[in-house]
């Protein structure tokens, strides 16, 4: 989707931190990708982290200033600096997810904090690095998002790219924090893997959640009225749908392995993936039930 240039994003609540001092990793990204959906802390897109990858100094991001990208103020921001359309997306969800609890009554709070870093960063879930991707730390309610994952998207895993591809990854990630807010994570057993069991019903119900703001982004106004999104066009559809689907588990360990074992699935399938997120999308939230029966 791309991003009316006069909206105003300027209310995305996105910070950057430094470059930390870096945590050694071993084995590439694939590989951190393949343990962080073997191995999954919690049920999100995290793996216990400290110290997975190998020594190093550790992280030092913390200690520097944070960037709060002052410079990102428009939706014409957003469609020319990567950074900035995380901190245009952020606003679009907030929005989104703000009304859509409103008409339902039901009290909405933030996240508490939607973070850009390069190499390594320190969370409420442990030390994260680069390589397990973007994430959700439900302990500190914060999305954590290395941009460099996005190439990684597409050299890696053969993605096509595009905004709305890296804009659903980042609804992705406000699904589950959607998740906790609604208290879905409560009373999980997420130390089972595979098909039904609850870790992969949380990210495919996340997936759906991200579907549900694409059909309604184009509609969501800025604080001024205006939409912060143009129209989706079918193109742009197909791009978040060809992402869903090349970080299914089926899809990742047939890429590193040759074959698929289901049984230690903990996102789902390809298929599923792009399932649940095409219902999201036309279907809105309400239709998001990977927990009612099999997902």
């Amino acid at each position: 989707m791309t991003f009316n240039p006069d909206s105003n994003i300027s209310g995305g609540k996105v910070s950057r931190r430094s470059r930390g001092a870096g945590m050694a990793v071993g084995g590439g990204g694939i590989l951190a990708l393949i343990l962080a959906i073997a191995s999954p802390l919690l049920g999100v897109d995290l793996t216990p982290l400290s110290g997975m990858f190998g020594g190093g100094a550790g992280d030092q991001s913390q200690n520097q200033p944070a960037d709060d990208l002052d410079e990102c103020q428009t939706g014409a921001d957003a469609n020319s600096n990567v950074a900035c359309l995380m901190k245009g997306a952020a606003a679009s969800l907030d929005a989104y997810w703000s009304g859509k609890f409103a008409q339902e009554g039901i009290s909405y709070r933030s996240p508490a904090g939607f973070v850009l870093f390069s190499g390594s960063t320190s969370t409420g879930c442990g030390t994260a690095s680069s390589a397990t991707g973007p994430f959700y730390c439900p302990n500190d309610e914060t999305i954590y998002v290395d941009t460099s994952f996005f190439d990684e998207l597409r050299n890696q895993f053969g993605a096509n790219g595009g905004p709305l591809a890296e804009m659903y990854v980042v609804a992705h990630e406000w699904g589950h924090h959607i998740q906790k807010v609604l208290g879905t994570m409560d009373n999980l057993n997420l130390q089972q893997t595979g098909p039904t069991s609850d870790s992969v019903r949380l990210e495919l119900q996340a997936d759906c959640y991200g579907g549900s703001w694409m059909k309604d982004a184009s509609t969501v106004p800025d604080s001024s009225g205006v939409a912060f999104l143009q129209p989706i066009t079918k193109a742009q559809i197909n791009d978040a749908l060809n992402a869903a689907s090349v970080i299914g588990d089926d899809r990742i360990q047939e890429q590193a392995t040759g074959q698929s074992n289901p049984e230690t699935w903990t996102h789902g399938s390809s298929d599923e993936r792009v399932k649940w997120l095409t219902i999201g999308f036309e279907n809105g939230p309400g239709a998001c039930t990977t927990f009612d029966g099999n997902p």
